[in-house]
């Protein structure tokens, strides 16, 4: 089940396999060889939040397994049509803290840049997943004017790239944008959150490498991998060489019932993070969106699991629980 590209497109390997992502749920299943009348698909729900996933992606999952822990992350299914009471189109309130387009600053210290309006792969959990992108478009006068922004408010130390996948941008515009954030004097740090380097490795290019090598601040990778059958060679030599040009490398995940909701699984994410040189940072409980509300997993159990975690392994391979509220000014440790 192997990608196979033209050999006559120039673009790098990474923009073809972007391009070529799957958008059609049959077609997913033909090539996973699964029977779509055996699920419980929504057309609802796909019109909604369209499926996207690249083939890098769909080759980590196992053939007619309709389980499969990461098909299930990806499918839209119809329990995403129901109504639950709690879940939002907005449940951390970001809109409220979206000052200028293109910026959320919601924590005193640092504050988070839309770098790409979409991601190499659409999540069914996703906390914006009803965001308005479309109203935080970023042009070159829109950069000029959160470099400006950022520049004014020297309680700022830490940039963080978000979206979107700030990945999909090519490296032009990314190097572009670091050496901009670089002349910021009270910036002392810069993170990228992306998910890129799990469902297409090959994004970790020499392009990449040499503007991250160079850039004048750290830039720390927060990557997001929620099960272990995510993690494989290719992941693991993407990681080297992030880790090879001068950048830590740090994953969070999200607890998703029926996905990575037992002390094994979450036992085995953590030791394979580590093998590849990945820190566990942390383990999300479910931002309450809309659509979402049969990946759940109560606090109750999720303390249970972390403390049985404690229980069979190092300490620094436990992420920290937490959970975000639109009304903290900082993610909430469950203890």
């Amino acid at each position: 089940m192997k990608l196979i590209l033209s050999d006559s497109d120039s673009r790098p390997l990474w923009k073809q396999q972007l391009s070529s992502s799957i958008e059609s749920v049959n077609k997913l299943l033909r090539i996973l060889e699964i029977d779509p009348s055996i699920l419980n698909l929504s057309e609802q729900a796909s019109e909604q939040f369209s499926l996207r996933v690249p083939l890098p992606f769909v080759e980590k999952m196992t053939k007619g397994d309709i389980n499969d822990p990461l098909l299930k992350q990806i499918l839209p299914i119809k329990e995403e049509e129901e109504v639950h009471p709690g879940f939002s189109s907005d449940p951390l309130e970001e809109n409220t803290a979206n000052p200028i387009p293109g910026l959320i600053h919601k924590y005193k210290n640092r504050v988070l840049l839309i770098g790409a309006q979409t991601c190499a792969i659409n999540c069914r959990y996703c906390f914006r997943r009803h965001f308005p992108y479309q109203n935080n478009k970023i042009s070159t006068h829109q950069i000029d004017s959160i470099i400006n922004y950022i520049g004014q408010h020297e309680e700022l130390d830490e940039v963080i790239l978000s979206g979107g996948d700030p990945l999909a941008n090519n490296d032009r515009t990314l190097k572009n944008l670091i050496e901009k954030l670089n002349t910021i004097k009270h910036i002392k740090r810069l993170r990228i959150h992306t998910r890129l380097p799990v469902v297409i490795p090959d994004r970790i290019n020499h392009e990449l490498l040499e503007w991250v090598s160079n850039s004048k601040r750290p830039i720390t990778f927060v990557i997001h991998v929620n099960h272990p059958n995510e993690i494989d060679e290719t992941l693991k030599q993407a990681i080297s060489q992030l880790r090879s040009a001068g950048s830590m490398v740090l994953n969070q995940s999200v607890l998703l019932k029926g996905i990575n909701n037992d002390t094994r699984t979450l036992i085995q994410l953590s030791e394979k993070l580590f093998n590849i040189g990945v820190m566990p940072y942390y383990l999300n409980v479910l931002d309450r969106v809309s659509g979402s509300a049969h990946f759940e997993v109560s606090e109750p159990e999720a303390k249970q699991l972390i403390e049985k975690m404690m229980i069979n392994t190092s300490g620094y391979l436990v992420p920290k629980l937490v959970r975000e509220r639109a009304d903290k000014p900082y993610k909430m440790p469950i203890k």
